[in-house]
């Protein structure tokens, strides 16, 4: 029997089971709102396709088994009163299979085949391997029979709708095993001298290694920082298609992209004790800059949007990474960054800015990353304060680099961009109380309940006292028991799961409890880091949660959601063992 392994246990219905590098996962989710009874291999390549049903079968009378499921991380199990089944990461494409008792029935998930979709099934005369070819990922499933026997095949060469797959039985000492391999158009027979136990062993000193990189600091006031790990090690991707570095995906669900300013959030958790993992979540995007210096709305295996873009956040995040990393950007990587951030900022003070006007605007509430929040309600092509922000802020980081690079006309110039947008911003958006949004079209003005429009906290230390005290007294306002509603609950627009209309995000929170320390504001700043940690730290890492109970919604295994109660849970630590510390990371 394989001993239970030590690592935070997890249900499969929030996180599915995967590896550092893979592209594939274990998971009863198929889809958005979609779960299955049975656990399914879940491959990422050309989008999220189900391919293989995993079927645990009673070995007296091979009917389906009852079952329940045990994840850790280097460790998945099926429990039966007659025994079990365990699954363990070999290599990033490749799980072996070990049964004690049951059986297991291995299927394609897609019954039917036409000429352009389902999947294939034939045996290998070559090497006696059973094999499934996608046409939704475009690769194959080599299964390899270990031990045990086949009980049964059917459905092989078979066209059109068919039940294909195997069943895997014990031998005579009652165990099988088995190697289920994602690959491209053929390798060598599979071969492995490891035994499954030290398959597991090799994956657990892996994610050991890599949590005690990411989250050194972690102790009992910090009890979510190794799930959090979890997450993160799981959801990277090695390099394939137009993914051009490791990357961390948004999730092993169907969140599975890389948004142009998601990621800026796992390259600062990574960035102390994963620097060059860091440094390719925060380059990704940026590989795909296009002529005009727009990055891309997202990233992933087979597919680039350019229809939105996303906010530029990145000045913000450059900062605090320099800061963050073991060892400073050596001058060719920031002579690079540099040159990527100028042509960034550039698209939005040449191209989102109408002729004469001071400031930019969005062309949808998508480019805000706030897809539906109310400040978008009344027009959607809107000059907005969070976005003068972030590019005030990114103007000062821009000087900050080229001063660092002997540019200091360059920098003098930004520097100038940088003051003239904030008074911009003070003279045009702030009404002496609040910060409106204006219609770039019909000048209009308007406020809303949203808590976009208290974004420019994030200026931080460069907002006039009364301004900084007068957004804190309304972000208050948005702080339940739970953490920062994006809509203030008491609004008639608010929503319990109405996405930026009600909902706590991860990212929203760092930003704002980052301006708030750095405003002065310690006190809300610590009571919103320790109502999102607590959050976190009991309903997991959701893309967003219901601000008034704290549930969890949609994606159930979103990264930028651990890497920020990473983040603020590190600093937590940090001030807790070294209280004189109030301000920065």
């Amino acid at each position: 029997m394989t001993a239970a392994r030590s690592g935070p246990a997890f249900s499969l219905h929030d996180i599915p089971f995967s590896t550092h590098g893979s592209w594939f996962g274990i998971s009863p989710v198929l889809a958005e709102k979609t779960y299955a009874e049975d656990l399914h291999l879940v491959s990422h390549q050309n989008g999220m396709h189900a391919v293989l049903r995993l079927v645990p079968l009673d070995a007296t009378t091979g009917d389906r088994a009852e079952t329940h499921v045990q994840a850790t991380p280097s460790l998945l199990s099926w429990i039966h009163e007659g025994g079990r089944i365990d699954l363990a990461y070999e290599a990033s494409d490749t799980v072996r299979l070990r049964g004690e008792g049951p059986g297991l029935r291995i299927t394609a998930a897609a019954q039917t085949l036409t000429p352009f979709t389902g999947t294939y099934f034939f045996r290998d005369p070559v090497d006696g391997a059973y094999v499934f070819t996608s046409y939704e990922t475009g690769r194959r499933y080599r299964v390899t029979v270990l031990s045990g026997a086949v009980a049964e095949a059917s459905g092989s060469q078979a066209l059109s709708s068919a039940d294909r797959g195997l069943t895997l039985t014990a031998a005579a000492d009652g165990t099988w095993e088995a190697a289920v391999e994602e690959l491209d158009s053929a390798r060598r027979p599979y071969a492995s001298s490891a035994t499954f136990s030290q398959v597991v062993s090799t994956a657990e000193r892996a994610f050991g290694a890599f949590a005690d990189a990411v989250a050194p600091w972690r102790s009992s006031r910090t009890p979510a920082a190794e799930l959090a790990a979890y997450v993160l090690w799981s959801a990277t991707v090695e390099p394939a298609g137009l993914v051009t570095r490791p990357a961390v995906l948004m999730s092993k669900h169907w969140m599975d992209k890389v948004w142009s300013w998601d990621h800026c959030f796992n390259a600062l958790a990574l960035a102390p004790g994963a620097p060059a993992l860091a440094w390719d979540q925060f380059s990704l995007p940026f590989d795909h800059q296009d002529e005009s210096g727009a990055l891309p709305d997202s990233v992933t295996h087979s597919e680039i949007l350019h229809n939105f873009v996303k906010p530029p956040i990145h000045g913000w995040a450059l900062g605090n990474l320099r800061r963050r990393l073991p060892e400073p950007l050596g001058r060719e990587e920031l002579a690079e960054v540099y040159d990527r951030l100028c042509r960034w900022t550039d698209f939005w003070l040449t191209r989102r800015r109408a002729p004469d006007a001071a400031l930019p605007h969005y062309q949808h509430g998508n480019d805000s990353g706030w897809d539906n929040a109310t400040t978008f309600d009344p027009e959607r092509v809107v000059v907005t304060g969070d976005l003068a922000a972030f590019l005030a802020l990114q103007l000062r980081e821009l000087a900050a680099v080229a001063t660092e690079l002997g540019l200091s006309g360059e920098a003098r110039r930004w520097t100038r961009t940088a003051e003239a947008t904030q008074a911009a911003l003070l003279d045009e958006l702030w009404t002496g109380e609040r910060f409106v949004a204006r219609g770039a079209d019909s000048g209009d003005t308007w406020s809303s309940s949203s808590l976009l429009d208290l974004m420019p906290i994030v200026l931080g230390e460069y907002l006039p006292e009364n301004v900084a005290k007068s957004l804190a007294t309304r972000i208050e306002n948005h702080l339940t028991p739970y953490g920062l509603a994006t809509e203030l609950p008491t609004s008639p627009h608010y929503s319990a799961d109405g996405y930026w209309r009600g909902p706590i995000w991860a990212p929203a929170t760092v930003l704002i409890e980052d301006g708030l320390r750095r405003a002065g504001h310690h006190r809300l700043a610590d009571e919103t880091s320790a109502r999102f940690r607590s959050l976190c730290e009991t309903h997991g890492f959701a893309e967003n949660f219901d601000a008034l109970n704290g549930r969890g919604l949609r994606d159930r295994a979103y990264t930028w959601t651990a890497s920020s109660y990473l983040l603020l849970a590190e600093a937590h630590e940090l001030r807790h063992t070294t209280p004189a510390v109030q301000n920065g990371r």
